[in-house]
């Protein structure tokens, strides 16, 4: 990213460093768990530590390490052992709990071992166990633990063609959780009898428990019957593994058990807390903007669709705002978060945010005083090592000096090779949070 930034464009990085800020695992956790002598309070319920002769700590995500520093610093030496698996590189210095580093966003041989190490570890409690589950975004590709006769490789090429194909994470997660052992409740299944406390980092649109990290304490409510419609929405059973598609079959015939439900007494010992979410992040942006004298808009923490389409969206009330004072007068921020899809047609390198990026850039070529910043909260958007873009009314006019086709790039889905050659590129690197994604629209004077 361009080192120097105009004074539009800076006020959008404070505005989205003051949302990221607001999400930091260790403040959100200690937020609501706290240790008063012999007593661990989480979110109002109060826990005797004396009546527990174990307690174990187990999770994936992002997020994990900063949770379980938290959780260290909390619980210190009261911790008999502990494992997470975090992304690669998304670490932090623990004493009692070990990192597992994995493959993000399909799993790879290490994120199975360090599944088969947790489902070991959770299914050695007994009732006299307290199991604290650390769970943020990134969760299901790191706790990869396949159902007998689906291996590593099928899930991956499974999840490769739910990604391209555009399936929203509900969607990609409502099959994780049926191809999986330790997913859609599998993990709560494998603790029981133990008492059971997951404290949850929302990188889902809604804060849904069963689609979070998918669900590994929580009961399904999805099917195989929903796993089947979903793969013949997208028309992709072609693409997806025979070992698969027998699974999913063999599960609508009732030959294979479903998922968890809502009743079942896995879930009589268990509190799931969601500690930080979308939501808090834009409301501390939103306050951040305010201050810096924007007339704000907090559109919504819930967008989701095609990418290209939001990104017209969010320009068309930007245009609103320019045109007719309508809904903000000017200087006016819009702010949104979720998580959109990208439909892969091409062959370029990019993600979300900065095809959202580059598809309001094209939008706004003829419009004044307009800057856009858009990024994932984990600091890495798609297979990159950027959080998103930034863009102006400039951009297009600047990469066509540069003999850069911006509708091509586009098409390509190149958004990255784009924006490096602009040098407007966010990289912030490994943020250790995951709440999606934040969306800033800035309308200057």
């Amino acid at each position: 990213m361009n080192e120097k930034l105009s004074d539009q464009r800076q006020n959008a990085v404070d505005i989205f460093q003051a949302g990221l800020q607001a999400v930091a695992p260790g403040a959100a956790i200690k937020k609501f768990c706290r240790l008063d002598n012999d007593t661990l309070s989480v979110d109002g319920q109060q826990y005797d530590l004396d009546s527990f002769s174990t307690i174990l700590v187990v999770g994936a995500g992002k997020a994990g390490a900063s949770m379980a520093r938290a959780i260290e610093e909390i619980l210190g030496d009261r911790i008999t052992e502990g494992l997470i698996t975090v992304k690669y590189d998304h670490l932090e210095k623990l004493k009692k709990i070990k990192i597992q580093e994995a493959g993000h966003p399909v799993p790879d041989q290490n994120g199975l071992d360090g599944a088969q190490a947790i489902y070991q570890l959770a299914a050695s409690a007994d009732e006299n166990t307290l199991v604290l589950c650390l769970i943020s975004g990134g969760g299901s590709a790191l706790l990869p633990l396949p159902v007998a006769g689906v291996t590593l490789e099928d899930k991956q090429k499974t999840t490769r063609a739910l990604l391209a194909c555009g399936a929203t994470i509900h969607e990609i997660n409502s099959i994780r959780k049926h191809l999986s052992v330790i997913k859609g409740g599998g993990l709560a299944r494998a603790v029981y009898p133990a008492t059971l406390i997951t404290l949850i980092l929302s990188d889902v649109v809604g804060d849904d428990l069963d689609s979070i990290a998918s669900g590994p304490c929580v009961p399904d409510s999805k099917t195989f019957f929903d796993c089947k419609a979903i793969l013949i929405k997208y028309a992709i059973e072609n693409e997806i593994p025979a070992s698969v598609l027998n699974h999913i079959k063999a599960g609508i015939a009732g030959d294979v058990v479903e998922t968890p439900k809502s009743g079942h007494n896995f879930f009589d010992k268990t509190q799931n807390v969601i500690v930080a979410s979308n939501f808090n992040a834009l409301l501390k942006a939103k306050e951040k903007a305010d201050e810096l004298g924007y007339n704000t808009l907090l559109l919504s923490s819930m967008i989701e669709g095609e990418t290209r389409d939001v990104a017209a969206n969010h320009i068309a009330i930007a245009r609103e705002i320019q045109f007719h004072g309508h809904p903000l007068q000017q200087p006016a921020c819009l702010l949104s978060g979720g998580e959109t899809t990208v439909r892969i047609q091409g062959t370029g390198k990019g993600g979300r945010s900065q095809e959202f990026v580059l598809a309001a850039a094209i939008k706004m070529d003829d419009m004044e005083n307009i800057t856009v910043l858009c990024a994932g909260t984990d600091g890495s958007d798609g297979p990159t090592d950027a959080a998103g873009a930034l863009a102006d009314e400039t951009t297009v006019q600047r990469a066509q000096a540069l003999l850069l086709n911006s509708q091509e790039y586009l098409d390509n889905n190149d958004s990255y090779h784009f924006f490096d050659k602009l040098g407007d590129l966010y990289k912030i690197g490994p943020t250790n949070t995951n709440v999606m994604d934040l969306r800033i629209v800035l309308i200057g004077e």
